[in-house]
């Protein structure tokens, strides 16, 4: 028996799903997004309030910033954005625990002496420090465990300056279950009360490597952004994945299970704004991403970058279109049809600022339907407004 495909017209915005998605966002849908960075942060923050059950595939192979000296120090994957995620996603209500809200947000100054530092590592991890001393057990006794497990593994040499004590707990967590991200993150949620679920894509210490149209090899995700580095001079051809953090040694990730059910669950996937290569294709290229894409029949929507993605060198929105078919149906198959990986290109053509136009023919023969919608508004132009871009997507589940 051939399945019945059942289709419904859409309004955008459509304010009578999002008025019942407010009013119990426990029961709201589950939006799945690829992403990493912080590109993603001010729309989560909204989201929250809409639905508690959206899923973020977030990247580890970050290489820069302070998760560059965790990832040295203990030859882990990277924790920063995860905790990012977690942190805007998490209740920030009195019921959420917003001692340990205010502790897991905390950086270490960057102006104070190595001793003075460590002091107060110390004073944390004795549970002797106001921010610490502030959390009522059994909560406190864990965040003591996993400060514990960081503080006797730190090199002696580590550089406190700058470092969040979120990170830092991630970590010690992560030491003290066996190298596994899953348990900390997970116990890292229930003490934030975090409304959704956060997921490295795969729990690998694995690093980016991309080969440029010009014959280079560039290894690290941080010298690829343009933030850390000056930006690239000629565009990505190829992405992949290598175990070493300065030289390209072949390696292969794979998805779990449970991630996996994650994707083919869901009611929207989403590819949203953010560094093109190493958030959202970096999240495409684990075994069994995309054709766990491609086995979920719910919509499948990219929302383009504003602007100039120094990743995006020479791209046209077309070509980015293409390029993000040609990843997912590395894994999903060359058959694989396009409407089983992207069925809408999400723009706002009249206040939004793209390098390059969309073409409606080039859309149409690929099946693909651009939804020309507010997305921008006076107040956060030249970026997307996180309200108009949530009740967009809310509106498309």
């Amino acid at each position: 028996m051939n399945p019945i495909r059942i289709t419904r017209t859409v309004k955008l915005p459509d304010p009578i799903r999002i008025s019942r998605y407010r009013k119990a966002p426990e029961l709201g849908p589950g939006i799945l997004f690829f992403s990493g960075g912080s590109a993603l942060n001010r729309l989560s923050r909204v989201l929250k309030s809409y639905t508690h059950n959206s899923t973020h595939m977030v990247t580890p192979f970050d290489s820069g910033g302070s998760s560059a000296k965790l990832r040295k120090a203990f030859a882990m994957p990277s924790i920063g954005d995860l905790r990012s995620r977690l942190m805007t996603l998490a209740d920030e209500t009195v019921t959420g625990n917003p001692e340990v809200y205010q502790l897991f947000n905390y950086r270490f100054p960057g102006n104070r002496s190595r001793q003075d530092l460590f002091k107060r590592l110390d004073a944390l991890t004795r549970g002797k420090d106001p921010l610490v001393d502030a959390i009522p057990n059994p909560m406190r006794r864990l965040i003591r465990n996993q400060l514990g497990y960081f503080t006797d593994a730190m090199p002696a040499k580590f550089d406190l300056r700058g470092a969040s004590i979120g990170n830092l707990i991630l970590a010690g967590g992560y030491l003290n279950n066996h190298q596994h991200l899953d348990p900390i993150i997970f116990l890292f949620s229930k003490l934030v009360g975090v409304l959704g679920t956060v997921r490295a894509v795969v729990n690998d210490n694995l690093h980016l490597g991309a080969e440029l149209e010009d014959g280079r090899l560039v290894i690290g995700q941080h010298r690829l952004t343009g933030k850390e580095v000056s930006p690239l001079t000629s565009p990505i051809k190829r992405l992949f994945l290598t175990e070493h953090p300065d030289e390209p040694v072949a390696a292969e990730a794979v998805i779990r299970k449970k991630n996996r059910k994650l994707i083919e669950r869901a009611d929207l996937i989403c590819f949203p704004p953010g560094s093109f290569y190493s958030s959202i294709l970096a999240n495409l290229l684990p075994r069994g991403v995309g054709s766990a894409v491609a086995a979920n029949s719910a919509p499948k929507v990219y929302i383009p970058n504003l602007g100039t993605d120094p990743e995006q060198i020479g791209m046209t929105l077309d070509q980015s279109v293409l390029r993000l078919l040609k990843k997912l149906r590395i894994d999903a198959g060359a058959a694989c049809p396009d409407s089983k990986l992207l069925n809408f290109v999400l723009i706002d053509r009249k206040g939004g600022k793209y390098n390059s136009t969309c073409s409606m023919g080039r859309m149409r023969e690929l099946g693909i339907q651009v939804i020309d919608t507010p997305l921008v508004s006076r107040r956060s132009s030249p970026y997307y407004d996180p309200e108009l871009l949530v009740a967009a997507l809310l509106s498309l589940t």
